[in-house]
């Protein structure tokens, strides 16, 4: 990548929308710096009784169209600068999903394997001890990211509990069921994104049994493994931290997440059923109908678009396509389903199990998965529409999407032409 900050990296989508509307100077001025950026070390005790501290975020980027929303990853490379970025982010998706909220998130820098349970614990706490005035269930609602699940919510949510003095489940989503957790949160990045490429299928000009790699089988990489397999496609490729496998005939899924579930690396299964082992950069150039990113930020960049022989890009994991690798695929006439758009199942379906903590009632699964179907359906049609009507691709038009709505949330309190008139 070229040299500037992640955010300005992430800033490029911003101007590139703003080129097909006509919005005022003053929404791009709010838009271009996030609203708060809060910086905290937290001190724990380690289990050999010394004390060890961790550097750790939370970025508020935009509340103009409610609090705001956005996970919180443990990662070892964390920084400022990539917080700020995945806010911004954030506040783009959930305007593209017209949810009630801005966009934030959270990080702290360390390497959560390298922790014991009861450690793992302590930071956990140590966090909402350190955010505790910052996150609130009007403020700013934190959720399940990177190296982060249900119960490390579930502890933060607790903690955030008793500072207040009372039950506060609406803070936190992502939790456990018993604590006031969603049915359908678990596959809800992954569903969203299946029932997006299901619906678009005609115009994307995909039919029978589709070829499909998965980049990263974590989470969402099972999850989308799961849905397209069961609805007859052919899992080619996948890929963890430690390589990948492929089968031109198509990997047996059970025999994957055996190995994940057990604690191996899906390269361990090699060699069984005619598997080929695979370096796991390579994955992006198998020759497959889906590539599914579903790892971190920027694993297709300039250096191996080239190699990509999908016809679609679903983009499961958060900046998985850089900007650079964007045109090059572009150019070879690859559509991509952009993040904001393809990967916003889990932020629904988190401002679902808001909602019903907040209400006190609780949906069943089918009411869940049809309230987001709807909700993936309008907003792919809406987007899919804006790319043809303009010319763009699909990214572009997300964010012109979801611009259009940030821009009249931010011109309702009025703009230079209000007050100077």
């Amino acid at each position: 990548m070229s040299e500037g900050s992640l955010l300005d990296h992430a800033l490029v989508r911003l101007d590139e929308a703003a080129k097909h509307l006509t919005v005022d100077a003053d929404v791009i001025e709010k838009l271009k710096f996030a609203r708060e950026t809060t910086k905290a070390r937290l001190m724990i005790r380690m289990d050999d009784g010394s004390r060890k501290s961790f550097l750790a975020w939370r970025c508020r980027y935009d509340d103009t169209r409610g609090p705001t929303k956005g996970g919180i990853r443990f990662h070892p490379e964390s920084t400022a600068d990539e917080v700020e970025m995945l806010a911004f982010w954030m506040t783009f998706k959930c305007a593209v999903m017209n949810l009630p909220y801005g966009g934030g998130k959270g990080a702290v820098q360390v390497d959560p394997r390298k922790l014991s349970k009861a450690e793992l614990e302590r930071l956990s706490r140590a966090y909402i001890q350190a955010f505790a005035s910052i996150i609130g269930p009007d403020r700013d609602i934190p959720a399940p990211d990177v190296y982060t699940n249900s119960m490390i919510m579930g502890w933060m949510a607790d903690e955030y509990s008793q500072i207040v003095g009372q039950a506060s489940p609406a803070v936190i989503t992502g939790k456990p069921l018993a604590l006031g957790g969603s049915l359908g949160r678990g596959d809800a990045t992954a569903r969203g994104g299946f029932y997006l490429v299901r619906h678009l299928a005609d115009e994307l000009g995909l039919k029978g049994n589709l070829r499909v790699a998965i980049q990263g089988f974590g989470n969402a990489g099972q999850h989308i493994a799961r849905l397209l397999a069961s609805d007859g496609h052919t899992i080619v490729a996948v890929s963890d931290s430690e390589g990948a496998v492929q089968s031109a005939k198509g990997l047996d899924l059970g025999r994957l997440l055996a190995a994940k579930d057990s604690g191996r690396s899906v390269t361990s299964t090699a060699g069984e059923g005619g598997y080929e082992l695979l370096d796991g950069n390579a994955l992006v150039g198998v020759e497959c109908d889906i590539l599914v990113p579903s790892a971190l930020e920027n694993m297709i960049r300039i250096d191996n678009a080239h190699s990509v022989k999908a016809r679609i890009v679903l983009e499961l994991a958060n900046g998985p396509v850089t900007s650079e690798a964007d045109e090059v695929l572009e150019k070879k006439g690859i559509v991509v389903l952009p993040d904001i758009l393809a990967n916003a199942g889990g932020v629904t379906v988190s401002y679902f199990e808001w909602v019903q903590n907040r209400q006190g009632y609780y949906w069943p699964i089918e009411e869940i998965h049809e309230r987001l179907r709807i909700i993936m359906e309008r907003e792919g049609r809406a987007i899919w529409d804006v790319a043809k009507a303009k010319d763009v691709s699909v990214r572009t038009a997300a964010y012109v999407h979801a611009l259009a709505r940030l821009a009249e949330a931010i011109e309702a309190h009025g703009t230079q032409n209000y007050f100077a008139s």
